[in-house]
């Protein structure tokens, strides 16, 4: 069943509206704040799923994660995944360095290759999977995302390391990362 992006969001909207106009008035049970929180996440699956079935996003990365399980927090606007119809970026950066990007990492900008999503309306969640070949090197992509837009991706290349994002998924237009230049 496809449902227009736009009819979506307005009735989040006048979900929203509606909540915040009787709020005032009638305070809500625990059972009806369990069912708009339910209704809520239905929606934004039904939105994330408009989002990743036009593959038109970007996760932005609060944390880096390596093999080891060192953590990093990190900006959203230099460290993100953006996957653009038949493209894709990974961008590692930071505020404090050059890099060889010119942001304190690495870019590699290249072509999508396989892609896979898988959907589990149940948990309400999607698990991405796509290849990205790029001038240098190919990686793998496995991506989980829940309703709650909260995102992780586990990134593998030709080596033995892989690298973990954090984040949260926004569509494209919603997103303002920053990319450096391309690493060679």
């Amino acid at each position: 069943m496809k449902i227009n992006m736009t009819v979506l969001l307005l009735m989040q909207g006048f979900l929203l509206v509606s909540l915040n106009g009787t709020s005032q008035e009638v305070k809500l049970t625990r059972q009806e704040k369990k069912a708009v929180k339910e209704t809520q996440m239905a929606l934004n699956y039904y939105v994330m799923d408009s989002v990743i079935t036009s593959k038109g996003f970007v996760l932005e990365a609060d944390l880096l994660r390596n093999q080891n399980g060192d953590n990093v927090s990190v900006t959203p606007a230099l460290n993100f995944i953006k996957v653009d119809k038949t493209s894709g970026i990974l961008q590692t950066g930071s505020n404090f360095a050059l890099g060889y990007n010119g942001v304190g990492g690495v870019t590699a900008e290249g072509i999508l290759g396989r892609w896979d999503v898988s959907r589990n309306p149940k948990k309400l969640s999607f698990i991405i999977q796509f290849s990205l070949l790029t001038n240098i090197g190919n990686y793998d992509v496995l991506m989980t995302v829940t309703a709650a837009n909260q995102a992780t991706a586990t990134i593998t290349g030709s080596g033995a390391g892989k690298l973990i994002w954090q984040g949260h998924l926004r569509a494209i237009n919603n997103s303002r990362v920053f990319k450096g230049q391309n690493s060679y």
